[in-house]
């Protein structure tokens, strides 16, 4: 997901985001700890990604 993109959510939505990609990486992670996943940068990006919502989040809340 890209920032542009981020940006355009709403509050709401961004929680929403931050959780189902929580919870994607964490049975992600566990997947890939049991056998190899095969693309492992997938955790890398969700990283990222996970990243720029709680940036975007903290932007909004220290704009309130």
């Amino acid at each position: 997901m890209k920032q542009e993109e981020i940006t355009q959510l709403s509050l709401n939505d961004l929680k929403d985001r931050l959780d189902t990609t929580s919870e994607k990486i964490a049975k992600i992670t566990l997947t890939h700890k049991v056998s190899p996943l095969e693309n492992p940068m997938q955790i890398k990006m969700l990283r990222k990604t996970i990243a720029r919502l709680n940036t975007e989040l903290t932007k909004r809340n220290n704009q309130a």
